[in-house]
């Protein structure tokens, strides 16, 4: 078992019947959609899931796990999510599937957030992955303009010389902001913008995060107070 299915499968653990869980998207939390339809069938697992993609929706199907729409079931219960970083105080970047912001707007809408990842997303401080903002396709090059202003490089993510799309059809802009010292304060101003629709910043979100490396998997827990 590599380290990526290791949290995903033990996350997976926190799903109990009768639940209403958001269902995140990326190669971590695949492990734990797996799981989940594994027990599903072997265990008699039932709950109801809202997917934060179009690739997690198919994957759910194809597994026979029940989904809904978020508005059915909000509150959810839990959201079970991967990242690309997760710091000390566990404050979160996410958006390297350029699913963000249906991740964002299922996380928020959810009573938990848990989160999946190997040891390599673990840092003490967030800025070593490039910050993914998506945007409106129209006029972006002056919403970059606005973004790089705030003291980042901004470069649109490209995929064999064509622009990638989101789910919601808008443009990503992969921004180099360097070690970030304020993450909700950067969060705060990227989102006064015009142009910008989500940051991947998901600073205060998650209460615990599960981290596997080679002496096995870490569980994470927010702090009283923090």
């Amino acid at each position: 078992m590599n380290f990526k299915e290791a949290a995903g499968v033990q996350a997976a653990d926190v799903v109990t019947s009768g639940m209403k869980v958001g269902l995140g998207t990326g190669s971590t939390v695949y492990y734990t959609i797996l799981e989940l339809g594994r027990r599903m069938k072997e265990e008699g697992l039932q709950f109801t899931g809202v997917p934060t993609s179009e690739a997690t929706e198919k994957l759910a199907l194809e597994l026979g796990i029940p989904l809904a729409e978020l508005w059915e079931l909000e509150p959810l219960d839990v959201t079970i999510d991967g990242a690309d970083e997760v710091s000390d105080s566990l404050d979160l970047i996410k958006g390297g599937g350029a699913a963000h912001f249906r991740e964002k707007m299922v996380a928020t809408v959810s009573k938990r957030l848990v989160i999946v990842a190997d040891e390599s997303k673990a840092v003490a401080k967030l800025g070593a992955f490039t910050v993914p903002v998506e945007v409106a396709v129209y006029g972006w090059r002056s919403t970059a303009r606005r973004v790089e202003a705030e003291g980042c490089v901004a470069v649109r993510r490209e995929r064999s010389g064509e622009p990638v799309r989101t789910d919601n059809g808008n443009y990503i802009l992969d921004c180099d902001f360097g070690l970030i010292v304020d993450p909700g304060a950067v969060d705060r101003r990227l989102k006064s913008l015009l142009g910008v629709l989500e940051t991947g910043l998901f600073v205060g979100m998650a209460d615990t995060v599960y981290v596997a490396g080679p002496q096995g998997v870490r569980v994470l827990k927010q702090q009283a107070g923090e």
